[in-house]
């Protein structure tokens, strides 16, 4: 399965058709999935019939965009018109939008064929992998283990080669903490960066942006799907520079600010060795001075719970009432604790958010770029909600116990991206996350090129491929 960049051009070169491309997609899709879960809805005919429009005009020199012919998958939180958005829900099978989301009429306007809808937890409310519509995600490195969430089987579909690349969203940490566990390459840009639709009661968590095997797909897609959107108020101004162009520009000098851990949360020291051993090599290798941090920032988990929960238990927990029991335990629990919150914890929470951007902020005055793991932990049982025996299960929010180097850069909206940098003993994937300033998307994307560069991750893949 090659990737979007190296599909593209292959299409164009006429080495490959958006036929060949889709059938090849379908048949990895048919047979990983069922061992996977990666996919829900899969779009067979319609797919193929739109392949074969696109390979005719192929050949007839004719080309509807950058992504003329290549398959992807689409989260299934997206709306897409006429075609069925569960969003992970028991209570949203037979739910149709009418219109489609802005990153969908982009994609479409690019000459992407949308494969299929792929798994997601429910409403997107956790970092783990559970679903009753889409079976459990299972990580394609070890299928016995969580795939992460919420963005699971998008972040499947690409480690396993089901689709070039997909779609997903972000209100925790919903790209890169799967894109940790499977290997892939996932950015949440800057807050707007990529418009969103419909609107979300955690509006000032939530991004959207894909998840690829490299940092170039990335950038070409966020060429393509950034710029503002008269349905989403907060989408940032066109980028005014082509964040794939920027990636093949040489690295300027940069600080660095390297913290091995945030909140004296424990690291697993086979995450911490792999993530240090990929700082000195970038220390060593590219024009960068780095300093290692002790931040003495507090840890901003109650405020993301009060936002969260208040969010999505108010918001949903109205019109759910009635069906508590169709829903996933845990966020049939968010919604009751969302009782708990009164406007006055709000207006509080979204008071400290400010503040605790403001010392983000602050910090990048005198850094150009963070550096640090995307999560603590190596990925634990696919069937499970949490490691065995990880502390704080208990809260409204628990999923974010363990995603602590995540959920606050949703609350800044700081871009902030993960790449493989490394495996464990056993085999699995380890993520370094990278954020940089508001609104420096493009030096993210570059930094990361030029480790890509360094030390390439796409050659290496699950062994249920090989």
């Amino acid at each position: 399965m090659p990737s979007v960049i190296d599909a593209a051009a292959r299409i164009r070169e006429g080495a490959l058709t958006p036929l060949r491309l889709v059938e090849a997609s379908l048949h990895s899709v048919k047979t990983h999935n069922p061992t996977l879960n990666a996919f829900g809805d899969v779009y067979t005919e319609a797919a193929l019939a739109h392949a074969r429009t696109l390979t005719e005009q192929a050949q007839a020199g004719q080309y509807c965009g950058a992504l003329h012919g290549i398959p992807f998958g689409i989260k299934d939180l997206f709306s897409t018109a006429g075609l069925r958005t569960t969003k992970g829900s028991l209570t949203g099978l037979d739910q149709v939008p009418e219109h489609d989301a802005p990153i969908i009429r982009r994609l479409k306007a690019a000459g992407a064929i949308i494969l299929g809808k792929t798994a997601t937890t429910e409403f997107g409310w956790t970092g783990a992998s559970t679903s009753r519509v889409f079976g459990n995600g299972r990580n394609p490195w070890d299928p016995r283990l969580t795939s992460g969430g919420s963005s699971s089987g998008s972040a499947i579909a690409v480690a396993a080669r089901m689709v070039p690349a997909t779609l997903g969203s972000d209100g925790g940490g919903s790209v890169r903490i799967p894109g940790a566990f499977c290997g892939a390459f996932a950015l949440k840009g800057s807050l707007g960066r990529i418009p969103t639709w419909p609107w979300s009661a955690t509006e000032m968590l939530s991004h959207a942006g894909p998840i690829t095997r490299t940092v170039r797909d990335s950038a070409l897609l966020f060429d393509i799907l950034s710029g503002p959107d008269p349905l989403d108020h907060q989408a940032l101004p066109a980028p005014l520079e082509s964040y794939l162009a920027r990636c093949d520009q040489p690295l300027r000098p940069l600080r660095i600010g390297y913290c091995p851990t945030l909140f004296e949360t424990p690291v697993d020291p086979v995450i911490a060795a792999a993530v240090e051993a990929a700082v000195d090599l970038v220390a060593r290798a590219l024009p960068v001075s780095i300093k290692t941090l002790k931040l003495d920032w507090q840890d901003p988990l109650a405020t993301f719970e009060t936002l969260w929960v208040g969010g999505r238990g108010i918001a949903y927990g109205k019109s759910l009432v009635d069906r508590m029991d169709e829903l996933d335990p845990g966020f049939a629990t968010l919604i009751r604790r969302s009782a708990d919150y009164d406007l006055s914890a709000y207006l509080n929470a979204v008071q400290q958010r400010a503040a605790f951007a403001n010392q983000v902020h602050g910090l990048f005055e005198h850094y150009d770029l963070l550096l640090m793991p995307t999560l603590p932990i190596l990925p634990f049982a696919a069937d499970d909600t949490a490691p065995q025996g990880f502390p704080g299960q208990e809260g409204a929010v628990p999923w974010a116990r363990w995603t602590p180097f995540t959920y606050p850069f949703n609350i800044t909206g700081h871009p902030a991206a993960s790449l493989p940098c490394g495996f464990s003993p056993g085999g699995l994937p380890i993520g370094l996350q990278v954020v940089g300033p508001r609104f420096a998307d493009a030096d993210v994307l570059q930094f990361c090129a030029a480790y890509e560069a360094l030390a390439p991750w796409d050659q290496h893949l699950p062994p249920l491929i090989t």
